[in-house]
């Protein structure tokens, strides 16, 4: 079981990163028959109210309803509070087993359907899990705060905490008792009877203004797609990429039409590509309009009314500012510590984007004079068409040229499964008995050297209408020696699926497809024996560090050649185009670093403010210009990677601390070199990475865990060096 505070975190992040769709799932049933079928009917036969009898408790799929979901809700809560209260209520002195191990082995029911619940709603939601989210994310919220503020459990916990140097424990279970009572008084448990009541009204509007901002930005990139009218317009996108513009736009019912979808992110990708720059215009002004066009889902209101309660809440706390509250338990540590890294980071990053500007600028001049035709000044639609000019012109090198070398199930299977091979000793295996909520979802048995079964992965890598944009990993069952449970583990991409022929990949989603599986490694590794500690359960901006690794691989040339290969002759990859994208790796590093930190600075001037300074909905958007232009980031030709009111990351887990990819960055820069520097792909170091640290979850201080691994403290050169930020660097 998650314990009650990190349970409550899940559940903050799954919904406000999730969405809805008015596309539904294809099975036909509306929120109004579905949400409220009665409950008598669906309990006999709950798939939640028990464990799973799969493989690994592997969910049941085929067996879920939506109309399952709000009566197990209902009663996993409920006989959470009976465990809860029977635990406070122990007339026994408190002890590590009768309080802290009882948490930990608490909230079953609770703890399945609500692992359940919100992936589906991140991967495939639709109108009735809209609703269930939506009624039960205040009841969510309200339950975690009837476990955190319960006063009997806190003084149990507040005892054992006092006492923890004579309970006999070893360094995990003392670090679970400092854990807990640390989440505890994080949540509110030392504040007044009055002050409780106070908290548990704002954690209830957060949760419901959260539920609705992440629905409106699903609804708002389905609502702002763009339609084309002619084939002749989309000039520059593939064949393949034009039969899925056509084949949206007729499930869209415009028959003769192409459709255009959208991403998050506000660069989209197919402005590297179509040459009709009417056409690149409209598609990011599209783009950046989502959430403040004054329609039903715009969020700038939502910001506002969570901001000030985010800094309200904070000063209950007894912290200045909701960052400070935030950063106090990341590795951190304060506000100040993460301006000094992103203000370090600001002035070079700019000053190369706007060199990579000026490059592209003279490609625009001597392309118009070659027309005959008057120049016109670089913006942000154009950046990605004439980065790819300027690429080719400087490297003789088009991307393009990667793709069918790039086929989606052979880079996953002979690429990102093959490095494990190579540095872990796993092996997979591929089955198709296990049910899936949607058929495009693969799953794999993972079996690790000794060949034992160490986990299931589920491969879920098409985006569709009822998925939220982005990639993530999720776990549905988390390894633990309390409980005995072995990994069940998810990663989630958004690729677009053609409309028929073979999935190839840009360089970006096999470098992405890489990251991901550094999120699943670090899930299957696991070994734990608390399930607090299990996994990615580690501090927000180490988390994002052992995936940041794992990209290395994707261009490492033992992994490529076995799996660069082309999709219809089976020809590696020539080694000249390989020693291009090598070639590349620091270019549009100016661009990539600036739409970055653009998000990052954005994030902590939002939260390093008291509620007095958050404005109205009205004044949402100047407050996100004034804050770029005081960052040094406001560079018109590259906007934030997203811009406030799509920023899903800072509604979710990730408030306060987008900073943290870049953190992690600095960890992995260290990582990656040190890894160079002792053979690279070997057994021995795969080995290192797994025992001590991919293996030890949050067991263990973060930064004590990358000590361990690498022999000194982290460093920020390497990061320097690698992005082209360094005075070494040209």
């Amino acid at each position: 079981m998650k314990h009650p505070i990190a349970l409550a975190l899940a559940i903050a992040l799954s919904g406000s990163m999730a969405g809805c769709s008015d596309a539904g799932s294809g099975k036909g049933e509306t929120a109004s028959t579905q949400a409220h079928t009665d409950t008598v009917a669906t309990d006999a036969g709950n798939p939640f109210f028990s464990e799973s009898p799969l493989p690994l408790h592997y969910p049941q799929f085929d067996k879920i309803r939506d109309a399952d979901f709000g009566p197990a809700f209902d009663r996993g809560m409920a006989e959470h509070l009976k465990e809860i209260d029977a635990i406070a209520g122990n007339a026994a002195a408190p002890s590590f087993d009768n309080t802290i191990v009882a948490l930990e082995k608490s909230g079953q029911i609770l703890d399945r359907t609500s692992t359940v619940f919100f992936s589906l709603v991140g991967a495939d939601t639709n109108d009735a899990r809209k609703a269930i989210q939506a009624d039960y994310a205040p009841k969510l919220a309200a339950h975690r705060d009837a476990v955190s503020l319960n006063p009997a459990l806190f003084a149990r916990i507040q005892k054992l905490y006092d006492t923890r140097d004579q309970l006999g424990l070893d360094a995990e279970g003392a670090r679970l008792v400092e854990r807990y009572h640390t989440d505890f008084v994080r949540a509110g448990a030392k504040l007044s009877d009055a002050d409780k009541a106070h908290l548990k009204q704002i954690n209830g509007e957060l949760a419901k203004l959260g539920t609705k901002f992440s629905q409106n930005v699903l609804a708002e990139v389905n609502d702002s797609v763009v339609t084309v009218d002619t084939k002749e317009e989309l000039a520059g996108l593939t064949d393949e990429q034009i039969g899925a513009a056509a084949a949206a736009a007729k499930a869209k019912g415009l028959d003769g039409k192409y459709v255009i979808a959208l991403l998050n992110t506000t660069g989209q990708p197919p402005l590297a590509q179509l040459q009709n720059r009417a056409l690149r215009q409209r598609i990011f002004e599209a783009s950046v309009a989502r959430g403040s066009r004054g329609n039903a889902y715009d969020n700038t209101a939502i910001v506002s009314q969570v901001l000030k309660l985010r800094a309200e809440k904070a000063q209950m706390l007894g912290y200045p500012t909701y960052a400070a509250y935030v950063l106090a338990d990341e590795t951190a540590q304060t506000p100040e510590a993460v301006n000094a890294m992103l203000t370090k980071l600001a002035p070079p990053a700019v000053a190369n984007a706007k060199r990579e500007g000026a490059a592209l600028q003279a490609m625009i001049d001597k392309e118009q004079k070659a027309r005959g035709e008057p120049s016109f000044q670089l913006a942000a639609w154009d950046w990605a068409y004439y980065t790819e000019k300027v690429r080719a012109e400087k490297y003789d090198f088009d991307e393009s040229q990667l793709k069918p070398y790039l086929e989606m199930k052979n880079v996953l299977e002979n690429g990102v499964f093959y490095a494990a091979g190579q540095l872990y000793g796993l092996s997979f295996k591929q089955r198709t008995d296990l049910p899936v909520y949607q058929p495009d979802v693969l799953v794999y048995d993972v079996f690790d050297a000794d060949g034992k079964q160490l986990a299931i992965f589920l491969a879920d890598m098409y985006a569709r209408p009822s998925k939220r944009g982005g990639a993530w990993m999720n776990s549905y069952v988390q390894q633990s020696g309390l409980t005995g449970n072995l990994p069940v583990v998810a990663n989630h991409l958004n690729i677009t699926k053609p409309a028929s022929g073979p999935t190839l990949l840009t360089w970006d989603e096999v470098t992405t497809m890489f990251h991901e599986f550094g999120h699943a490694l670090h899930g299957m590794f696991s070994n734990v024996q608390y399930p607090y500690f299990s996994g990615t359960s580690v501090p927000r901006d180490f988390v994002e560090f052992p995936s940041q690794v794992n990209e290395m691989w994707s261009d490492w040339p033992g992994v490529l050649a076995n799996y660069a290969r082309h999709y219809q002759t089976g020809a590696p990859m020539p080694k000249e185009l390989l020693d291009k994208v090598l070639a590349t790796s620091k270019f549009n590093q100016g661009f990539a670093t600036t739409e970055y930190l653009g998000s990052a600075m954005l994030d902590q001037s939002w939260h390093q403010v008291g509620a007095d300074k958050i404005p109205e909905a009205n004044g949402v958007m100047a407050f996100e210009a004034a804050a770029l232009k005081a960052n040094g980031t406001d560079y018109a030709a590259v906007p934030p990677r997203y811009r406030t009111p799509y920023f899903s990351h800072i509604m979710g887990g990730y408030a306060a601390g987008y900073y943290a990819y870049i953190w992690s960055e600095v960890l992995d820069a260290n990582t990656v070199e040190w890894i160079k520097a002792n053979g690279g792909l070997t057994r021995a170091n795969g080995d290192r990475f797994r025992s001590t640290l991919l293996s030890r979850g949050g067991s263990k201080d973060a930064l004590q865990l990358f000590r361990d691994f690498a022999g000194h403290e982290p460093q920020i050169e390497p990061l320097l060096k690698r992005r082209g930020l360094d005075a070494s660097v040209d």
